[in-house]
């Protein structure tokens, strides 16, 4: 079985290599164009050395008419201390000095034109035997040009690049190991908020903490804020789906505790508790898809429709009567026959069950029920009853959930919770005073959108 590396994807490995390979790159040619136009610099330093000399040498061969035109080789009469050669228009060789033969240097014409056109054009190679600089200075004889070419031993100035291109190379290294140095403190350096935000989801995920922080870098900012928001979108899902559960366990609870009151009641037929329980049974059915479906989109996500709102008084005060049939509560209904809410009727069975509910919990006797349209164009609800009424510093607390207004009762203390948050989902308002009756009144006004 043959095993099969294959590495890991890194963000910081190809931004080194990247890097390098542009650093790297750009210090070479740099470097590369140092060292030749060092090397230019130093063959135009020794060019001047000679120009000064080359006038009075041409003069002289000038002078006395020593420049050989076809018996190149005959002319050794000219004393010279240089290594040199003549050439024609065409580079072929006409005389060497007495210097270059004893180097064996041959053909030096024929090998200066076959680099002339190179930009390096100053140095000439011969077989098994060292390099020289080439100078050439050209002249014109009874019309015809001829070309006079200087050389000099190239070890030295060769000695002097190489030392001078070694120090270049070696500072290139240098900037290098520096620039790598640089490049992996910028790496560590921008990496720690990215390190930063792998720490701070690590304790999102334990737990450990509800956001991530704001003290990010610009870059980065516009990301942990979609961050942020996906998390408080999470958070919110999250709760509304527990709410829904609780809500719905709720409501369950008082249909639930409604059928049983009905098997029980011996005053009914076999038919009417057969007809009332499944109508209860529809109801608990209604309002499983409700609040699966609100835990789903939101309370802002339902369809808003209207509602009749004297049938559902009626079925509620039914249902309740059924369940508080010891207290004989006396129910009064102030509401038009054809009144409708601008509420599903889902929300508005929720919203007028927990009122009523709640009333009748706490009632001696009576709940009044009003349900009008309100000349300023709103629709107002009100729940009076003659109980114990909320003490006015305990009626903000006692809309919240899990806060119940006496523990005497069985219950969740999210009925008005639940109430509160429906009526805000429609633009209404929520208010609880002390009833005309000496006991809560619970007042919702809900904008009509006829």
């Amino acid at each position: 079985m043959q095993l099969i590396y294959k590495p890991k994807k890194r963000l910081l490995t190809r931004m080194f290599v990247t890097s390098l390979s542009i650093i790297a790159l750009v210090g070479f040619g740099f470097a590369w164009s140092v060292t030749v136009l060092h090397a230019q610099n130093r063959y135009a330093q020794i060019t001047a050395e000679y120009i000064a000399e080359l006038p009075v040498i041409a003069a002289e061969f000038r002078e006395n008419n020593l420049i050989p035109i076809t018996e190149a080789e005959d002319n050794d009469n000219i004393e010279t201390s240089y290594i040199m050669a003549t050439c024609n228009n065409h580079f072929n060789s006409l005389w060497r000095s007495q210097l270059a033969k004893d180097l064996q240097l041959t053909e030096i014409c024929e090998k200066y034109s076959d680099i002339k056109d190179d930009y390096q054009a100053y140095y000439l190679d011969f077989d098994g035997l060292p390099s020289y600089l080439v100078f050439k200075l050209s002249t014109v004889i009874d019309g015809k040009a001829f070309h006079l070419l200087i050389l000099k031993d190239a070890a030295n100035i060769t000695s002097e690049l190489k030392k001078f291109n070694r120090l270049t190379y070696f500072r290139l290294a240098i900037v290098l190991g520096a620039a790598l140095f640089l490049l992996i403190s910028a790496a560590y350096w921008g990496m720690l908020p990215l390190k930063q935000l792998k720490q701070e989801l690590l304790k999102l995920k334990q737990g450990k903490q509800q956001s991530l922080s704001d003290d990010y870098p610009v870059e980065l900012q516009e990301i942990t804020q979609a961050l942020n928001q996906l998390i408080i979108q999470s958070q919110q899902r999250q709760s509304r789906y527990q709410d829904a559960m609780n809500d719905l366990a709720h409501s369950l609870k008082t249909r639930l505790a409604a059928s049983i009151a009905l098997i029980d009641d011996s005053s009914l037929t076999q038919q009417d508790k057969d007809q009332q329980i499944q109508q209860q049974i529809q109801d608990m059915d209604h309002l499983v898809k409700y609040q699966l479906k609100r835990a789903m989109m939101g309370r802002q996500g339902l369809l808003k429709e209207y509602t009749d709102i004297r049938p559902v008084l009626d079925q509620l005060i039914q249902m309740l009567s059924k369940l508080y049939q010891n207290k004989n509560i006396n129910f009064i209904i102030h509401c038009p026959d054809n009144l409708a809410f601008p509420v599903s009727k889902g929300d508005l069975m929720e919203l007028c069950g927990n009122l009523i509910e709640n009333a009748a919990k706490f009632c001696i006797s009576t709940i009044e029920i009003t349900a009008q349209q309100q000349t300023n164009g709103l629709l107002k609800l009100q729940v009076d009853d003659d109980g114990p009424g909320v003490d006015e510093h305990y009626r903000k607390k006692v809309t919240q959930r899990g806060v119940r207004a006496d523990t005497q009762y069985a219950g969740q203390g999210i009925g008005l919770a639940v109430c509160v948050e429906l009526v805000s989902s429609y633009g209404g308002s929520f208010e609880i005073k002390t009833s005309h009756l000496q006991g809560a009144a619970f007042i919702i006004q809900l904008p009509y959108k006829g």
